[in-house]
């Protein structure tokens, strides 16, 4: 009656329709069969693999009713033959927590949501097993229970004997796999989301079972709601570990509908309500769009005004191009942070974990070149390989924030070099040989080798990374941390402000909800909004870009070495990359000369500074003062044998208790230090290797 009669409006009839445009499933609103009937969703949930096939065998009978008759083999009309007809559940409640999954639950309708690890390959399951006596030949059928449970086969044949015939044995039944019917069947694994998991507890999972036509329509790192059947199974591998707990079964869900979690990412549309739209689209057309982001941007940290621009132009992103030849341009924008301790580098990414919509936080030291990419695992019931996403890959579509970037082992950072450019991550492991998308913006922040920034050494050597690496991130900066009197002391009011009113800001929703409303705004402009650059932006581009390539050329050939930070074509795609970025936070659709200018702006103060920042080797030296570096390395040989460590403090102070001048001591180790003669070792301990 339900599927046949439900109407929505006044003769439309949306069941009967999706039945006739789609024979295989009919996904079927709780909603809906309430105000139909308000006593049948309850006892659905209550005892579901009941009335579940009951209301299969419906939909297959009114399926039948639509269809016309056709003609047969022997020219009357029949009726056509129909298949089965699946049907998918969805409801508006709210998801339960895995945890609070109990013994109440077994066998009724759940409804969870979680992100799947792990996916199996396809298995067939049979529906119906077809049996043989193998005795007197007689066949029978004996259905099969849905989702991971067997078949019961009877312990005995009921043919009864003829007089001189032996009797049928007891357990007399064969299986015949070739005239048993099957269906698909796989299964998933569900863990939990991780803003669900309570602090310092590892996240559950769920085994899943799904079948028929939703086999192979859930890849590994997607974020599902699902609706299911909490059952039990045997355990096969557990009856010989446990051989007392004969009761205790595994339990699992069998899924009955499902639907992909709504993200900002290329996964699905996220639904805005008209009003939203209008309010975002009413603040994109004020004049200073870009001021009001930029100081939603991490407000509790002072200062820093450009970091949190290029932080918000790295939340926006530029736009992704795919080129005719099938060549992918990425839009993602990366950024580095390099510089002092304490100058609010993790706070800004524990930020912008908190406001992008998808966003993975790692630490250098606790990752490795497999949990950032993909590993291999051995899946302990099958014994078969299947992949799991890492990091870069379930962050698909956002942000992945790395802190000490510096602390990671080189093999490990080398993994990350193809999703930072191309964007996708190769795996040839165990027989398994793929590409995984990790289209990911990254933000990273690091330290330089000796612990702070030096001004005395040159840009090579505090920025202590490889050129193949730099020049992928589209923004390094270097965040110093200066002392000077006025600034020292707004920024220690400000800190001291921030700790006074931190109390009363808690019990205040507001603002939680501007974290919220940012959240939504991003995720809004990256799915509507995909700029292009204008001919006249195009033009000012061009004549920047070999201007600074120009720049960069003569102060190579000035002091004789090339910059630490390349300025190649990706840093022209990044100044594209940032343009793009600033009109998609206005919402428009074309980058403005205006955008390239701050995006020039942006680049010129961070990349251009880190390029040019440090001492310069070739300072004008006059014979004198070659004379007296030569006399303070000679000393600096006399007073260290090979191999020797010493603090660097110490050693100045004992050379300036000599009569020599505390910067001659300090240029001559560093000239030392370049040639290789000396090395710096933990804690700026010196040590003379030749």
């Amino acid at each position: 009656e339900f599927i046949r009669n439900f109407e929505k409006e006044k003769n439309v009839f949306p069941y009967r329709e999706s039945l006739v445009n789609n024979p295989k499933f009919l996904t079927v609103h709780l909603e809906d069969l309430l105000s139909f009937d308000s006593d049948l969703p309850s006892l659905l949930r209550s005892s579901p693999s009941d009335y579940l096939p009951l209301f299969e065998t419906a939909a297959a009978e009114v399926l039948a009713g639509l269809k016309m008759k056709v003609a047969g083999d022997s020219g009357e009309m029949v009726e056509p033959q129909t298949g089965e007809v699946q049907i998918l559940l969805t409801s508006k409640e709210d998801p339960v927590s895995m945890r609070s999954l109990g013994a109440q639950y077994i066998s009724k309708l759940v409804k969870i949501s979680g992100i799947t690890i792990a996916a199996s390959r396809i298995k067939a399951k049979a529906t119906y097993v077809h049996l043989i006596c193998k005795n007197c030949k007689s066949a029978r059928a004996v259905p099969c229970r849905p989702g991971l449970g067997g078949a019961i086969v009877p312990r005995s044949c009921d043919h009864v004997p003829q007089p001189g015939e032996e009797p049928c044995p007891i357990d007399p039944w064969l299986i015949v796999p070739d005239k048993s019917k099957y269906v698909d069947q796989q299964t998933l694994k569900l863990q939990e989301n991780p803003e669900d998991v309570p602090t310092g507890e590892l996240p559950r999972n769920m085994l899943l079972s799904v079948d028929r036509h939703m086999v192979q329509t859930i890849v590994p790192g997607s974020r599902l709601t699902i609706m299911g059947i909490y059952s039990i199974f045997q355990a096969s591998n557990s009856s010989t570990n446990h051989k007392g707990a004969v009761a205790v079964r595994q339990p699992y869900i069998r899924i009955v509908g499902m639907e992909e979690t709504n993200e900002a990412s290329s996964r699905g549309p996220a639904t805005f309500t008209q009003e939203e739209v209008e309010e975002f689209k009413k603040f994109a057309s004020n004049q200073d769009t870009y001021e009001a982001i930029c100081s939603k941007v991490a407000p509790s940290i002072f200062g820093h005004e450009d970091v949190k621009k290029a932080v918000a132009c790295l939340l926006f992103g530029g736009a992704r191009k795919n080129l005719p030849d099938g060549v992918k341009l990425r839009g993602d924008i990366n950024v580095l942070l390099l510089g002092d301790p304490s100058t609010a580098k993790s706070q800004f990414l524990k930020f912008v974990e908190k406001t992008a919509p998808i966003a993975v936080y790692t630490s250098g030291k606790g990752s490795s070149a497999a949990g950032l990419t993909a590993s291999v695992i051995r899946d302990s019931s099958s014994r078969e390989f299947y992949l799991e996403g890492g990091a870069m890959v379930l962050a698909d579509g956002g942000v992945v924030c790395i802190d000490e970037f510096d602390k990671m082992r080189p093999e490990d950072r080398v993994a990350i070099h193809e999703a930072m450019e191309q964007q996708t991550i190769s795996i040839a492991k165990a027989g398994i040989t793929t590409v995984l998308n990790s289209r990911t913006s990254v933000l990273a922040a690091a330290n330089p080798p000796s612990g702070r920034y030096d001004d005395l050494k040159t840009a090579q050597d505090n920025i202590d990374l490889q050129t193949t690496i730099l020049s992928r991130f589209d923004l390094i900066f270097i965040v110093k941390d200066i002392r000077m009197y006025d600034q020292d002391k707004t920024i220690a009011s400000h800190i001291i402000k921030v700790h006074a009113s931190a109390q009363t800001v808690s019990n205040d929703s507001r603002t939680s909800k501007e974290e919220n409303w940012l959240k939504r705004y991003i995720q809004y402009c990256r799915s509507e909004c995909h700029p292009r650059l204008s001919e006249v932006a195009c033009a000012k581009l061009q004549s920047d870009y070999v201007d600074i390539r120009r720049g960069m050329r003569q102060q190579a050939n000035e002091t004789g070495e090339s910059a630490a930070i390349p300025i190649t074509v990706r840093q022209l795609e990044a100044i594209i990359r940032l343009s793009e970025a600033l009109a998609k936070m206005k919402l428009s659709y074309v980058a403005t000369e205006g955008d390239v200018a701050e995006a020039l702006r942006l680049f010129k103060v961070s990349t251009m500074d880190a390029a040019r920042s440090g001492i310069n080797q070739h300072i004008n030296i006059t014979p004198d003062m070659a004379n007296e570096i030569k006399q303070a390395e000679n000393q600096i040989k006399r007073r260290l044998g090979i191999g020797n460590r010493i603090s660097e403090r110490r050693l100045i102070d004992d050379l300036t208790r000599m009569g020599m001048n505390e910067s001659i001591v300090r240029r001559a180790i560093l000239i030392m230090h370049q040639r290789g003669e000396v090395e710096y070792q933990r804690e700026r301990h010196i040590i003379v290797r030749k």
